[in-house]
C-alpha cells in the first residue's frame, strides 16, 4: 500500500472516530486495527491528520471511545513487548501505537476530570492467559511504562541483537538489559556499532515516555513543591527491571556524543547526524525523571556501599537519583566531566572556524544535568574541583551568561548559570582554581584584559551588572555573594578587574541607588566585604586592587559620611527621577570589546518564552558558615537568640531579624516604601569599613609623598611601591573567612521545576507535541 493510500485509511479512521456517537467495542478490532495495523505514517503524518480539535471533540463527546482508543494502543505496546516484535508488521505496530499515543496524550492531561483515567484498572485487563479477576490487573499507566522501558531493550529494534543466525530469537524475558546498554561509558565498557534505525525508534520510545512524564506540565506550581510525578516515579521504581541499564544507556549516551564528528572540520556538512536528536530526547528524560525535591533526604555520595540499608526515607526511593548519587570511580567521573563540559563548549569553537562543528542546541538541558550530579553526588562536586578542569565548565557558563544577559528570553539560562557558579563558589577549591591563567581566548564581547579566570569572571559579572536587562536584578545579590565566596582566595586581579570592582561600588553607593529599595545597600556590604577579603588575606599580590582604592578613596568617604537626614534623603530621591538610568556605563572606562565577538543581542520581537517562579532571595539560598583556622567550615546559621555582638566583623551584615522587619515594609499601608533617618543609620553604622579606612591612612601620605618628590605622575612607579608595601601589624585583626554556601531549599526545587519544563516545552517543535494545549506549569509568552 503507498504512503498516500496509507494515510488516507488512517485519516478515515480518525473521521470515524471523531463522527460515532455510540461506544464502539473493544472487541471491534476491525475499526482499532485501522489505527495502526495497515499503516505507516511518521509523527508528523499523525500530528497533521489528528487534529487538536478533533481530539478534545471525542474527549467531550465520546469518551469511551477515546478511552478505548487509549486502552487499546496501550495493549498493542504491551504484546509487542510480550511478543519482541520480531516481524517487521510488529515493529510498525508498536511504533504506529506509539505515535497515536504521543498525539492524545497531552489532550488527556490537559482535563482535570481525565487525570485518573491512567491510573485506573481498565475492566478485564486482567495480564495474562485466562485470568478472569481483575485484582491483579495494573493499572493503564504502568502497563504503559514498563512497555515502554522493555521495547527500549528489544532486539533488532532498539538494541543489537546478540544472537548468531543459527540461534533461536532471543527471549525478551529472560533477557539481561544490563548486557544491551546503548553505549561506553558509566559502569559499561563495550560500544556497540552505531545503528540509524535502532537510534530512530529509540527515539520515538523515548519522546512518548516524555510525554507520560509531561503530566507535570498541566498541574500548577506548587509553593511547597512536594508534588510527586506519578509516572516518574513508578518508572524510576524497582517495578522497573531496566531501570539500571536505561539510566546508564541515558548517561552515557549523552556524555559519549561528540557533536564535532571524528575530528574533521565541516564533517557535519557531509554527514547528517542522526544521533543528536537522540542525544537530544534521552537528556531530556534523563533531567526529567531526576526531577527530585531537594527538600527530601537524597543519598548522600559520601556513604556509598550503606547507601541501600539507610532507614527508607519517606516515599518511594527514585532509582535513577539513587544511582546517580552513587556513581563513585575516577573514570566515570572523569567520562561524565569531560563529555559535558566537551558538549558544553561545542557553541563557543564555532566562533573559531564558523560553522565547522555542528552546534548543538541542548545547552540548558546540560546545564540542568551538572547541577543534578553535583546537587546529588557530592563526590562529583569535589572530583569537579580537584583538578582546573572545573574551568572547562566555568568558561562556557560565562559565555553563555555574557551572551544571554540582554536577551529576556533567556533569563532561565541566567540563573541557572549563576546558580551553578553559586554552588561551586561554596567550595575553597573553587577560589584557588580561579587563579589560573585565562589564556583561551574566546571571542566574547568584553573589554580585552590579561589576567586569570577569576578576572573572567568579574568582568562578565560587571557587564551583566551593567548591560543587562532590567528583569537581572533579582541576581545581583547573586553574583556578588559569588565574588565574596572567592575573594579569600584570588591572588592578583588585574587592572582591568579591579577598576570593574570600584566602578560597581561606584555604582551602588550613590545616594539615589542606596535609598531608593530597601535592599539596595546589601549590594554596598558584599563589595566591601569582597575588598576586605583581599586586603586581609591576599593583599602581597594584589597592588591593582590596592592602587584602584586609592584612586577612588572618595567614594570610601563618602559612605562614612552617608548623609542621613530626611531633606538630604529627599534630595537623593529627586536625582533619582531625573536619572533614572540604574547603572550607566560612563564612569567604566569601557576597553574595546574582543576581537570576533558580537555584542549581547536582545530576543528577537516574538521570540516565545517560558514564565518561571520567583527564585527565593540570597538569605534563603544560601547558608553561611565560617573558615575556621585549619580550613574546615563551621556553619553559623541557626544562630543563638542572643544580644548580637555589634562589634564583631561577623555581625557587619544586617541581623536577620532586621531584615525580615524591612521586607515587608515595600508593601507596608502607605503602598510605597521610603527610606526614613533610622533606617539610613541602622545599617550606615554597620558598615564594614574599618580595614579599607585604616589602609588608606597608612597608605595615601606614603603614595602622595612619592609623586611629589618625584614628580611622578607614572602608575607603573607606584604600583611598584605598592608590591613592596606591607601592612604587617598596621591593619586592624583579620575578620573570620565568611562562606554562604548554597543549600536546598523548596524554592528552587519549584524553579527548577518551572524552568526544565519550560525548556523542554520551547525545545521539542517538530512536532510540536505540547503546542496548544493548556499547561498550567507555566504561560508561554511572547516577546
Amino acid at each position: 500500500m503507498g504512503s498516500a493510500d496509507s494515510k488516507l485509511n488512517f485519516r478515515k479512521a480518525v473521521i470515524q472516530l471523531t463522527t460515532k456517537t455510540q461506544p464502539v467495542e473493544a472487541t471491534d478490532d476491525a475499526f482499532w486495527d485501522q489505527f495502526w495495523a495497515d499503516t505507516a505514517t511518521s509523527v508528523q503524518d499523525v500530528f497533521a491528520l489528528v487534529p487538536a480539535a478533533e481530539i478534545r471533540a471525542v474527549r467531550e463527546e465520546s469518551p469511551s471511545n477515546l478511552a478505548t482508543l487509549c486502552y487499546k494502543a496501550v495493549e498493542k505496546l504491551v504484546q509487542g513487548a510480550e511478543s519482541g516484535c520480531h516481524s517487521e508488521k510488529e515493529k510498525q505496530i508498536a511504533l504506529n501505537c506509539s505515535r497515536l499515543l504521543t498525539r492524545v496524550l497531552p489532550y488527556i492531561f490537559e482535563d482535570p476530570d481525565w487525570r485518573g483515567f491512567f491510573w485506573s484498572t481498565v475492566p478485564g485487563a486482567g495480564r495474562g492467559a485466562g485470568e478472569d479477576d481483575d485484582e491483579n490487573a495494573r493499572p493503564l499507566a504502568e502497563s504503559l511504562l514498563l512497555a515502554i522501558a522493555d521495547l527500549l531493550f528489544c532486539p533488532d529494534f532498539t538494541v543489537q541483537s546478540h544472537r548468531r543466525s543459527t540461534d533461536s530469537a532471543e527471549d525478551i524475558h529472560s533477557l539481561d538489559s544490563c548486557e544491551y546498554i546503548w553505549e561506553a561509558g558509566v559502569g559499561f565498557a563495550h560500544s556497540p556499532q552505531p545503528n540509524y534505525n535502532h537510534d530512530m525508534n529509540r527515539m520515538e520510545l523515548l519522546k512518548l515516555l516524555l510525554i507520560c512524564f509531561s503530566e507535570a506540565m498541566y498541574v500548577p506550581p506548587a509553593p511547597d513543591s512536594s508534588s510527586i510525578n506519578p509516572w516518574v516515579q513508578f518508572f524510576c521504581s524497582t517495578e522497573n527491571r531496566h531501570a539500571l541499564p536505561l539510566f546508564t544507556s541515558l548517561l552515557n549516551t549523552v556524555c559519549a556524543y561528540d557533536p564535532v564528528g571524528y575530528g574533521i572540520p565541516y564533517n557535519h556538512l557531509l554527514f547528517s547526524d542522526y544521533r543528536e536528536p537522540l542525544v537530544e530526547e534521552a537528556a531530556q528524560v534523563l533531567i526529567v525523571t531526576l526531577d527530585h525535591d531537594g527538600a527530601t533526604p537524597t543519598v548522600d555520595g559520601t556513604t556509598t556501599g550503606t547507601a541501600m540499608d539507610d532507614a527508607d526515607p519517606p516515599g518511594p526511593e527514585n532509582l535513577f537519583v539513587n544511582y546517580l548519587s552513587r556513581i563513585h570511580r575516577e573514570e566515570d567521573f572523569q567520562f561524565i566531566l569531560k563529555g559535558i563540559a566537551r558538549l558544553l563548549s561545542n557553541p563557543l569553537l564555532q566562533t573559531y572556524l564558523p560553522n565547522s562543528t555542528k552546534k548543538i542546541q541542548f545547552h540548558q538541558e546540560l546545564l540542568v544535568l551538572f547541577w543534578k550530579l553535583c546537587d546529588f553526588n557530592k563526590k562529583f562536586l569535589f572530583f569537579v574541583l580537584k583538578s582546573s578542569d572545573v574551568l572547562d565548565i566555568l568558561v562556557p557558563v560565562l559565555f553563555f551568561l555574557n551572551d544571554a544577559r540582554a536577551d529576556q528570553s533567556r533569563v532561565g539560562l541566567m540563573h541557572i548559570g549563576v546558580f551553578i557558579l553559586l554552588l561551586l563558589s561554596g567550595e575553597r577549591n573553587f577560589g584557588v582554581r580561579l587563579n589560573k591563567p585565562y589564556s583561551v581566548r574566546v571571542p566574547m564581547d568584553i573589554p580585552v584584559f590579561t589576567g586569570t579566570h577569576a578576572d573572567l569572571l568579574i568582568v562578565v559579572f560587571h557587564k551583566i551588572i551593567t548591560s543587562g536587562h532590567q528583569r537581572l536584578q533579582p541576581l545581583f545579590d547573586c553574583l556578588l555573594t559569588i565574588v565574596v565566596n572567592v575573594s579569600p582566595y584570588l591572588k592578583s586581579l588585574s587592572m582591568v578587574a579591579a577598576n570593574k570592582l570600584l566602578h560597581l561600588l561606584e555604582a551602588f553607593s550613590t545616594t539615589w541607588f542606596l535609598f531608593s529599595a530597601a535592599q539596595n545597600h546589601h549590594l554596598v556590604f558584599f563589595l566591601l566585604e569582597v575588598f576586605n577579603n583581599i586586603i586581609q588575606y591576599q593583599f602581597d599580590g594584589n597592588s591593582n586592587l590596592v592602587y584602584a582604592i586609592i584612586r577612588k578613596r572618595s567614594v570610601f568617604h563618602q559612605l562614612a559620611n552617608l548623609p542621613t537626614d530626611p531633606p538630604a534623603i529627599h534630595k537623593a530621591l529627586q536625582r533619582r527621577r531625573r536619572a533614572p538610568e540604574a547603572l550607566s556605563r560612563t564612569s567604566s572606562q569601557e576597553g574595546v570589546s574582543m576581537e570576533g565577538s558580537h555584542p549581547a543581542a536582545p530576543a528577537e520581537p516574538g521570540t516565545l518564552k517560558a514564565s518561571l517562579v520567583a527564585t527565593p532571595g540570597i538569605e534563603k539560598l544560601t547558608e553561611k558558615s565560617q573558615v575556621s583556622e585549619d580550613g574546615t567550615l563551621r556553619s553559623l546559621e541557626p544562630a543563638p537568640q542572643q544580644n548580637s555582638a555589634e562589634g564583631s566583623p561577623a555581625s557587619e551584615e544586617p541581623s536577620q531579624a532586621w531584615r525580615e522587619q524591612r521586607r515587608p515594609s515595600s508593601a507596608s499601608a502607605g503602598g510605597q516604601w521610603s527610606p526614613t533617618s533610622e533606617w539610613v543609620l541602622s545599617w550606615r553604622s554597620k558598615l564594614p569599613l574599618q580595614t579599607i579606612m585604616r589602609l588608606l591612612q597608612v597608605l595615601v601620605p606614603q603614595v602622595e609623598k612619592i609623586c611629589i618628590d618625584r614628580g611622578l605622575t607614572d602608575e607603573s612607579e607606584i604600583l611598584r611601591f605598592l608590591q613592596h608595601g606591607t601592612l604587617v601589624g598596621l591593619l586592624p585583626v583579620p575578620h573570620p573567612i565568611l562562606i554562604r554556601k548554597y543549600q536546598a531549599n523548596s524554592g528552587t526545587a519549584m524553579w527548577f521545576r518551572t524552568y526544565m519544563w519550560g525548556v523542554i516545552y520551547l525545545r521539542n517543535v517538530d512536532p510540536p507535541v505540547w503546542y496548544d494545549t493548556d499547561v498550567k506549569l507555566f504561560e508561554i509568552q511572547r516577546v
